[in-house]
């Protein structure tokens, strides 16, 4: 570690084969805390490169534990990081697509920056972390959505988990955790909170095989808030989308505030999900997931997506299948 340091500190950047290499090492746990520490740091003093971004990327999906399912899936994520303690939004799309009958694969972790992650509001509603293949399909199959709890198929990440909560600021970990999920899904919404991260996941993206959308809200929110336009990335092309559009009308940062602590997180999900929650909650929730379902190009315009995801929500499927999904 001490050579790639001190490269680094001479403003140098690594070759993709370096940034491999660090992660892979990085993932065997043969680095101290306070080098870890340090590594991290030098990225949050300047931008990752795109050779850097690859070589991380191909180090964690070399080290992860692979999993497949039978059927296509959707993941939708964010980096984190943003700041802006918003409710679990992308875990809650996740829930009302998978009560449109389309099957996804969540890949999600414990907060590192933030009061709660997709893996603390689950746990906290009793799910079981797994990462055994086979039962993971079967809740594929039941609940169309299963969780995969990112520590459980990423050494790197489990590695470093202490190292980042006490940081308690967005690292490249963020960036590199919606690029990585082990079930590598066909069709993927990930959500950044600025451009510069937009610009490297889309030079990544297009080089794979599948259908993405990443989404980042001008005012710095990793996600579909509603709050502001918002810019979408696809293999196509960009656009810049309103609230009107996507929502119908504009919301407060206050309305998709999200707790003060995990059970308060867990409540305000659940709430939700059963149809409960308010006007901007529904509205939020209802836009990221039928962006999601634009992703797959399965449907003829937005606005059927989202009437899909409204009738997933209004009906109690999305809900169902949280219950599913808990047993």
């Amino acid at each position: 570690m001490k050579k790639i340091l001190n490269l680094l500190f001479e403003y140098k950047s690594l070759t993709t084969e370096q940034a491999k290499e660090v992660m892979l090492q990085i993932g065997k746990s043969i680095f101290t805390d306070a080098e870890i520490a340090s590594f991290i740091t030098v990225f949050l003093m300047r931008t990752i490169t795109i050779g850097e971004l690859q070589g991380f990327r191909d180090a964690l999906l070399q080290m992860a534990l692979p999993i497949k399912f039978y059927e296509d899936v959707i993941d939708i994520v964010g980096t984190g990081g943003d700041g802006k303690n918003t409710f679990n939004i992308s875990t809650i799309a996740s829930f009302i697509v998978a009560g449109t009958g389309n099957k996804v694969a969540k890949h999600g972790n414990y907060a590192s920056t933030s009061i709660t992650g997709s893996s603390d509001v689950l746990q906290q509603l009793g799910y079981t972390f797994k990462n055994n293949n086979e039962t993971l399909q079967k809740e594929l199959d039941e609940a169309n959505i299963t969780f995969l709890h990112a520590p459980l198929f990423h050494p790197a990440l489990k590695a470093v988990s202490h190292i980042r909560k006490q940081l308690a600021v967005r690292t490249l970990f963020n960036i590199m955790g919606p690029l990585v999920n082990p079930a590598n899904p066909t069709y993927r919404m990930l959500g950044v909170c600025n451009a510069e991260t937009a610009r490297l996941y889309n030079y990544l993206l297009q080089k794979d095989k599948i259908k993405y959308a990443i989404v980042n809200s001008l005012d710095g929110y990793d996600e579909i808030s509603l709050t502001t336009d918002t810019k979408i990335i696809t293999s196509n092309g960009e656009k810049i989308y309103t609230p009107y559009f996507l929502g119908k009308r504009a919301v407060m940062p206050e309305d998709i505030f999200g707790g003060n602590s995990p059970s308060e997180a867990a409540t305000i999900f659940t709430t939700i999900l059963k149809g409960e929650g308010t006007w901007s909650q529904n509205a939020v929730v209802l836009a990221n997931a039928a962006m999601a379902l634009h992703t797959t190009q399965k449907y003829d315009d937005y606005e059927t997506c989202l009437q899909h995801c409204v009738a997933s929500l209004e009906s109690g499927k999305a809900y169902t299948s949280l219950k599913k999904l808990l047993g």
